[in-house]
């Protein structure tokens, strides 16, 4: 996660110089990198597919995507925060609600 915000004119090109040169991350390496825009609203991850990079792009009708301030450079996160991330919701503090009822 490149932590502050990116340029989202940037394309899997761009992104990858951006991976290599700020986040010292290689861009072929199996991870999901993942970018925020200024507006919070838009999410871009770049990865490495069967033949080549795929990027994924989605956009926010309401609200914005929760994100650490620019000065944490880059972080980790495992994949379900990556999950919770893409659907919108705050992965520093999810809402874990009721435990699960017991059926029987």
């Amino acid at each position: 996660m490149a932590c502050g915000v990116t340029d989202m004119r940037k394309g899997i090109d761009g992104l990858a110089a951006l991976a290599r040169d700020v986040l010292r991350q290689k861009p072929a390496s199996g991870a999901v990198l993942a970018f925020r825009g200024r507006r919070g609203d838009r999410l871009k991850l770049l990865y490495q597919g069967g033949r080549g990079f795929c990027l994924d792009d989605k956009v926010l009708e309401r609200g914005r995507f929760p994100w650490p301030g620019a000065g944490e450079g880059s972080m980790r996160l495992t994949s379900a925060q990556l999950a919770m991330l893409w659907e919108g919701i705050d992965w520093r503090r999810p809402d874990r609600g009721a435990p699960p009822a017991r059926v029987g």
